[in-house]
């Protein structure tokens, strides 16, 4: 590793270090020596601190500040998946800022043995809320795989598969990360939830910040700063961050309360969130029902309900069997 990178990764531990709560008197004096060593370092921290203060700046102004409104509040799920130039560019307004070289850990260099490693499922359909040992809570979603392990210097999580959400306990030496696919998400705040459907990754945060990284053979490519009522869509290189979105955050965050809540969003979408909760699926017949438009909340165990539902108002066919609900016109 380059001393350049080396410094740039020490400065980033730093920001992260002061930005998550006061410095105790000896890491106080560690980070003046740091400081005092040489003007590389000065530098290296300025500049990021520069940009963690723009994205704030930015994030404080809203976004009568950016060029296109309408592309960083696209109105549908469906509008995320944009080419990777208009991606890129979204993050950089919003006030996401690139660590040119960093590394996986936000740790200074305090390798520690595991203390602690265990894995969470859930079934179709189910929930479960588990309380973790620094403190914090996680709730996991329908069909969800998650390990954790814990150790004196940080709290990892892999998100293998499925939805969570987190409630951090702040640990000022312990960052708490979320490895899901190809992206790390290291908390700076306290209450986010992470979903992944295969090389997808949502991130929504309720509360505080967070930090969100893309990897590549365990390299770290850019990241991005999200907070409160953000959301980041990412997938493969392309990162899409919609700003100032508490109310699509909280609607994201209903199946919490077992609740699904949907915004002018394609029937097909809404059949899939579904049967992401139920063995009895909803099957739709046709094109002419895939171009119905639903805005509305509704039970996540109740197919069956929601296609009464969608008949009463549409007038649309159902044939309800034992392992489908079938919806035609």
């Amino acid at each position: 590793m380059s001393r350049a990178r080396q410094t740039n990764l020490e400065a980033a531990d730093w920001l992260i270090a002061r930005q998550d709560g006061p410095l105790s008197p000896g890491e106080q004096s560690r980070f003046e020596t740091w400081m005092a060593e040489s003007d590389g370092n000065k530098a290296a921290y300025w500049r990021l601190e520069y940009g963690w203060e723009q994205a704030d700046r930015i994030g404080a102004l809203g976004p009568d500040t950016v060029d296109s409104e309408e592309e960083l509040r696209p109105a549908r799920w469906s509008r995320w998946w944009v080419p990777m130039a208009i991606a890129a560019s979204i993050a950089l307004v919003v006030g996401s800022w690139q660590f040119a070289t960093q590394r996986a850990s936000m740790t200074i260099g305090k390798p520690v043995p595991d203390t602690s490693a265990q894995s969470f499922t859930t079934p179709v359909g189910g929930k479960r809320l588990v309380g973790l040992e620094d403190g914090s809570r996680m709730q996991l979603n329908t069909q969800s795989k998650v390990r954790t392990a814990f150790t004196a210097a940080r709290r990892q999580v892999w998100l293998d598969q499925g939805e969570a959400f987190f409630e951090v306990a702040h640990r000022k030496d312990q960052p708490f990360i979320v490895y899901a696919g190809d992206r790390q998400i290291t908390v700076l705040g306290t209450k986010f939830s992470v979903w992944r459907d295969g090389g997808k990754v949502v991130v929504s945060v309720l509360e505080g910040r967070v930090r969100v990284d893309e990897m590549k053979d365990n390299r770290l490519m850019r990241s991005s700063i999200i907070v409160g009522g953000d959301i980041a869509m990412a997938e493969g290189a392309a990162t899409l961050v919609t700003a100032r979105s508490e109310d699509k955050v909280e609607s994201a965050l209903s199946w919490r309360t077992g609740m699904l809540t949907f915004d002018e969003k394609p029937l097909p979408a809404i059949a899939a969130e579904f049967n992401r909760y139920n063995e009895r699926k909803l099957v739709l017949v046709g094109p002419s029902v895939a171009a119905i438009r639903i805005t509305g909340t509704f039970p996540s165990d109740k197919p069956d309900a929601f296609a009464r539902l969608l008949r009463d108002a549409y007038g649309i066919a159902i044939d309800e069997r034992e392992t489908e609900i079938r919806v035609s016109r």
